[in-house]
């Protein structure tokens, strides 16, 4: 048994939290480990805020713009998708590796974190940009550790 499901968001910071929450349902309720469930949705969280943050400029009338994530569940592994329509990481479209995290960013620093944080708790991250129209695609997926009786764990 597997579960997905797709988000079309606001780029406003409220998004954020709602994504988060949903994520956290969605693994208790089939029944992951807490651990793997709080480390997936930070790293949710901070891919969801570069999104808000750098994910495009306001559409004509003053709203935000959208991006959308995608999770995916199996008997195995989590997979999450955030993708934003700004302007994508610099030189991923022309095969050129993806933007390296700022090692150097102070404890007490509010930005510049996000992609070490996402790469620490996640198994496997690929950072790219969408054909086409652009912006940014961060795709992520963790091993997924099950409690007792947990009803998507694989037999």
């Amino acid at each position: 048994m597997s579960i997905w499901w797709s988000l079309h968001l606001r780029r406003e910071a409220a998004s954020v939290p709602l994504a988060r929450r949903l994520l956290i349902g969605t693994m208790e309720t089939a029944g992951v480990d807490p651990d793997v469930s709080f480390d997936l949705s930070v790293a949710l969280s901070e891919a969801c805020a570069n999104a808000v943050e750098h994910g495009g400029a306001s559409a004509p009338g003053g709203t935000a713009g959208a991006y959308r994530v995608t999770a995916y569940l199996d008997g195995e592994k989590c997979r999450i998708e955030v993708a934003d329509s700004g302007p994508g990481f610099p030189g991923a479209s022309r095969g050129c590796p993806a933007p390296a995290p700022r090692p150097s960013a102070a404890e007490s620093d509010e930005h510049g974190r996000g992609l070490c944080l996402i790469r620490e708790l996640a198994d496997h991250v690929h950072l790219g940009n969408k054909p086409g129209r652009g912006g940014a695609v961060i795709s992520f997926d963790r091993k997924l550790k099950w409690r007792e009786g947990a009803p998507l764990m694989t037999a």
